[in-house]
């Protein structure tokens, strides 16, 4: 069984310019330990937002009056955010500490990457969802015929 962190040869390569800076040191822990900090950040602020994701879906399931193929389309877009934060939670490992400081640094920065994909996936999901939910509460309060105005 290949490691974890051999899927990620191609990332390092493109990355390896840019984390020459990050050379094994007496600072190396405290590197890694931002950048693990920064992607469990992230990680931290988007299970706040799990609730939304469910309660957006239940709001589209019972809104009678908005188009139901847009409203299947969010509901799937809904889950698909969820699905994607779930999936990056299963395959998140933090490295062991016989790992290799570059290898670590590379490993977070593909990470960042991908909650950070999950993050935009999440916020659009979301606010499709409410814009779709918006436009169907803006024409039923004026559905009613407005009189002409003298």
């Amino acid at each position: 069984m290949k490691s974890t962190l051999s899927n990620f040869r191609p990332a390092a390569l493109l990355l390896l310019p840019l984390l020459a800076s990050c050379s094994p040191s007496a600072d190396a822990p405290a590197q890694e330990a931002a950048a693990e900090k920064r992607v469990l950040a992230v990680h931290d602020s988007l299970m706040l937002r799990m609730d939304q994701l469910y309660t957006s879906r239940q709001v589209l399931q019972k809104a009678t009056a908005l188009d139901t193929a847009a409203a299947g389309r969010q509901k799937r877009a809904l889950l698909a955010a969820e699905a994607a934060m779930m999936n990056w939670m299963h395959q998140y490992r933090r490295p062991a500490d016989s790992v290799g400081h570059l290898r670590k640094m590379v490993y977070y920065t593909v990470q960042q990457h991908r909650i950070d994909s999950v993050a935009q996936l999440i916020r659009t999901s979301l606010d499709s969802a409410q814009a779709l939910l918006q436009r169907q509460a803006s024409p039923s309060a004026s559905s009613s015929p407005t009189p002409p105005t003298p």
